[in-house]
């Protein structure tokens, strides 16, 4: 059994949320906000313009510690695409279209979990793994939406 291949991850989420595309661009552009809505992003720290640091905690107890260097910014074709490093090291990517009167987010990330503690239970704890970042990605779904709202 290739233990390596257990720590390799394959994530899709789809998000329809009620706000056009531009304003769910807006808000998914502005990382240093997410902590504001996404309660599992615990801190965001900008590197320079274009990367920055952020720690996530989702229901299990760890910390996963992140750097994001954008790779693709494209608001007319709906794309934001980051490199990740640390904890996770691959790509993760927001697609937006508009849908409905709203917008549908598909969140795609490839990574690679380098963080030793999950190394180490890569057999016996994927599916809570997995578990733990579908809740996160409702919570953030759940976040975004209510964030965009208007008052």
């Amino acid at each position: 059994m290739d233990l390596n291949a257990l720590s390799r991850y394959r994530f899709r989420s789809v998000w329809d949320l009620p706000a056009p595309p531009t304003a769910v661009y807006a808000a998914l552009e502005r990382v240093a906000e997410y902590p504001l809505w996404w309660p599992q992003v615990r801190s965001v720290t900008s590197l320079d313009g274009t990367s920055g640091v952020a720690v996530f905690r989702s229901f299990l107890p760890y910390e996963l510690t992140v750097t994001g260097r954008e790779r693709r910014r494209d608001p007319a074709a709906g794309i934001l695409e980051i490199a990740l490093s640390g904890d996770l090291d691959g790509w993760a990517r927001w697609t937006l279209t508009a849908r409905d009167g709203g917008t549908r987010a598909v969140y795609d990330q490839q990574v690679e979990v380098r963080k030793a503690l999950m190394r180490r239970f890569a057999l016996l704890g994927r599916p809570v793994f997995v578990a733990n970042h579908a809740w996160m990605m409702r919570s953030g779904r759940r976040g975004l939406a209510a964030h965009l709202r208007p008052v």
